[in-house]
C-alpha cells in the first residue's frame, strides 16, 4: 500500500469543486463508478488515453503520458482527500471512503432521494384513497370516472420519474 494517509472526514464542496476541475480526476472518478470494483491504473490510462485520443489506436507516447501523471500527480490527489484507496505497489485503485460524496456532484443528485419516494408514495395513496371514495358513490366524488384518476396518478408518479432521471 502506499505510504500516503488518507483522510476519512468529509469533503467540503471546494475541495471537490477541485477534484472534479481536472478531466483526468473526474475520469477516474467516473470509471470508479463503472467498474465499481478494485481497477488497474494501467487500465485506467489506457481509458483516458483512449478518450482523449482522436485516433482510434492509441498512441504509445500518450497513453505514458497518462500513465505518469495518473502515478504521479491524480492517484496521489485522490488518496490524500480519500476518494480513492491507491496500492502504489500493486498499482490498483479502489473506492475510498469520500468517494461517495464526490460522485454525488458527478451525477447531480447531491439532494435526498428519499423526498422523491415519499412523493411517489403520497401519490399512490392519495390516488387509490380518491378510487375507494367514489367506489362508495360519494355524490361528488362519483361523477370521477375512476379509469381517468387511475391514469391522472400513474402520469403523475411518472412525470416526477421522469424529471428525477433527467436531472
Amino acid at each position: 500500500m502506499s505510504v500516503q494517509t488518507s483522510r476519512s472526514e468529509s469533503l467540503a464542496e471546494s475541495e471537490v469543486f477541485h477534484i472534479l476541475g481536472n478531466d483526468r480526476r473526474r475520469a477516474i472518478v467516473q470509471l470508479l463508478a463503472r467498474e465499481s470494483a478494485q481497477i488497474d491504473v494501467s487500465d485506467v490510462a489506457t481509458e483516458i488515453a483512449e478518450t482523449e485520443s482522436d485516433s482510434a489506436s492509441v498512441p504509445n507516447n500518450l497513453y505514458k503520458s497518462v500513465y505518469v501523471s495518473l502515478q504521479q500527480t491524480h492517484l496521489p490527489q485522490l488518496e490524500e482527500d480519500g476518494v480513492i484507496e491507491y496500492d502504489s505497489d500493486a498499482k490498483t485503485i479502489q473506492a475510498g471512503p469520500n468517494f461517495d460524496d464526490v460522485l454525488a456532484y458527478i451525477n447531480g443528485h447531491t439532494d435526498d432521494p428519499s423526498t422523491f419516494l415519499q412523493l411517489h408514495f403520497a401519490a399512490c395513496v392519495l390516488g387509490l384513497a380518491v378510487i375507494a371514495l367514489i367506489g362508495l358513490d360519494i355524490p361528488l366524488l362519483s361523477s370521477i370516472d375512476p379509469v381517468l384518476w387511475s391514469v391522472g396518478v400513474l402520469l403523475a408518479v411518472a412525470a416526477s420519474s421522469l424529471y428525477r432521471l433527467l436531472s
